[in-house]
């Protein structure tokens, strides 16, 4: 069955996990994509909420020109409200706590909020608020929208993805899921230390997940 395009457009509702890739039949060289159940098609107008306990936000750089690095974001919120027939009107916005970033290193991420870096103290949250999506394809779609990160607001591009549809056994709620990817540079939002030894480049990919309220 061929997937529609509706529920891609919610995947602007955050600023996309890593897509979980690993060997297929071909061998090393041939990579799937984990996928979920469900169809867009099974996707509901209404207003939905982000899930915070499975959504996750994780950035990538590359560490010394060595190896990426990554760390991970959780706790977001922020609300979604859907209709099929209408994708232009949909609306999204999602906020994450800067505080709750979380690294390998104890001592990085007790770094990471100071002021030095991401500093918590004065930009406490992390946003994300989208603009525009275009469906490119019966389950990708690229999101346009404005991330705002250290008190610095930027125009940025999420590719996203639709991966499943189903009620929650747990919650009993119709619940929505998206893997999406965007690349930033770091420095546009002043966080520029240790540039270019830690890459500006910095890759952001999301594991969102929304429940119809």
């Amino acid at each position: 069955m061929r997937r529609s395009p509706i529920a891609l457009v919610l995947a602007a509702a955050v600023l996309a996990a890593p897509v979980i890739a690993q060997p297929g039949p071909g061998g090393a060289g041939h990579m799937e994509m984990l996928h979920g159940s469900g169809t867009p098609a099974a996707v509901k107008a209404g207003t939905y909420a982000v899930e915070p306990a499975h959504t996750q936000v994780t950035f990538s750089v590359s560490h010394m020109g060595i190896s990426p690095f990554a760390g991970t974001f959780s706790g977001a919120s922020g609300t979604m409200a859907l209709d099929p027939a209408n994708l232009a009107a949909t609306k999204l916005s999602v906020t994450i706590p800067i505080a709750s970033v979380q690294t390998t290193s104890s001592k990085l991420s007790e770094e990471l909020v100071s002021a030095d870096w991401l500093d918590a103290a004065r930009f406490p949250t992390a946003s994300f608020t989208a603009t525009k999506v275009t469906p490119l394809g019966p389950e990708a779609a690229s999101i346009e929208g404005t991330l705002t990160l250290h008190g610095v607001s930027k125009p940025v591009t999420i590719m996203a993805r639709f991966f499943g549809a189903a009620q929650n056994p747990m919650s009993k709620k119709d619940s929505i899921g998206f893997l999406a990817r965007a690349q930033i540079k770091r420095s546009d939002f002043g966080v520029a230390k240790y540039v270019p030894l830690v890459s500006d480049e910095t890759v952001l990919v999301i594991n969102a997940a929304f429940e119809k309220q």
